[in-house]
């Protein structure tokens, strides 16, 4: 009997201090009509400075948990995806696999941008469908808002921090769970997006780090061009490899990027408004955190049913990009 790796909870963590178009105005020559055009985002909600990745991730976490009835000690495993992980090492995942109180999981974090959710969820998927754990809970987290130059109009107003999680069980005899993943990457473009200094390249403590970017950077037009593109290659190839058809998905919940990535997305894949969900204009891009935010926001409204099958899908730095189909 084939094993499934189904959702059996899910749960969300954003800070409390919201940030509006307007208040943005006051820090950076902007202004809400010409964020919105351009964007969709609205507003996006903000760290406080004691507030850490593994802040929002815990208590997304344990949402998820509770949600899905499995006790901390049965999980197995916590793949966390983010790149703005509480310190360089120890890894963010084991942070908050001690603060859970899953003392029998192991634990690691996933560095794909944007698209880490995906990749957690593939890593995650073929662990279960092999038999190496029988609960993963997957997290996708990011506090993007603690890396942008609040002088760069061009950067600041997109990102936002947010947290999302899943418990993921291996199951039996079952139509749902997740049925398909691609992911893709291309390294050629990793100067697009990216934040040179803090790594070993360029680490913050060495002189040799002054010329070069401490926020992060990125290249608009050249980013906007691979997503278009990358976006909708994506959704076609997991559609296809999976045998389906976009008028078999019941919701597409995308990466909250760009509100007009997201609608050139959905057109080209020929899909109706009604199974596009959107929350691009209260949380901005919140990087790893989008796409678990989106499922959590979604069931919540009643949008994605037991049943359901929906498309995700996530691009990013690195370049690396993928989709999931999951029947919920």
């Amino acid at each position: 009997m084939s094993i499934k790796s189904v959702v059996q909870g899910i749960g969300h963590a954003v800070p409390d201090k919201v940030m509006t178009n307007h208040d943005l105005a006051k820090l950076v020559d902007t202004n809400d009509e010409w964020i919105t055009q351009r964007t969709g985002i609205k507003e996006r909600r903000i760290c406080r400075d004691d507030e850490a990745a593994s802040d929002l991730a815990v208590a997304a976490s344990r949402e998820a948990l509770a949600k899905s009835g499995v006790d901390p000690m049965d999980l197995d495993m916590v793949i966390l995806a983010t790149v703005t992980g509480d310190y360089i090492f120890p890894s963010t995942s084991g942070i908050v696999q001690d603060a859970i109180g899953a003392k029998r999981a192991g634990a690691f974090d996933v560095q794909a941008a944007c698209a880490g959710t995906i990749y957690a969820l593939s890593v995650a998927d073929a662990m279960l469908k092999v038999g190496h754990a029988k609960h993963i809970l997957v997290v996708g987290v990011d506090t993007l808002s603690k890396f942008v130059n609040w002088e760069d109009r061009s950067t600041c107003v997109l990102f936002g921090d947010g947290a999302g999680a899943m418990v993921l069980g291996a199951e039996e005899n079952t139509d749902r769970g997740i049925v398909k993943t691609v992911l893709l990457s291309d390294g050629s473009g990793a100067q697009h997006i990216c934040l040179e200094v803090g790594g070993s390249r360029y680490p913050l403590a060495r002189h040799y780090s002054e010329p070069h970017n401490h926020y992060i950077y990125m290249n608009g037009a050249e980013t906007y061009r691979f997503a278009v593109k990358a976006i909708g290659d994506a959704c076609c190839k997991v559609l296809e490899e999976a045998g389906l058809h976009s008028d078999d998905v019941d919701l597409f919940v995308p990466h909250q990027a760009n509100l007009r990535i997201i609608e050139s997305a959905a057109a080209r894949i020929e899909l109706p408004p009604d199974k596009v969900f959107v929350n691009i204009h209260k949380y901005g891009n919140t990087s790893a955190g989008s796409i678990p935010l989106g499922l959590y926001e979604a069931e919540k409204e009643g949008r994605l049913k037991k049943g359901d099958l929906v498309l995700t899908v996530g691009f990013g730095a690195g370049l690396v990009w993928g989709a999931n189909l999951i029947r919920w």
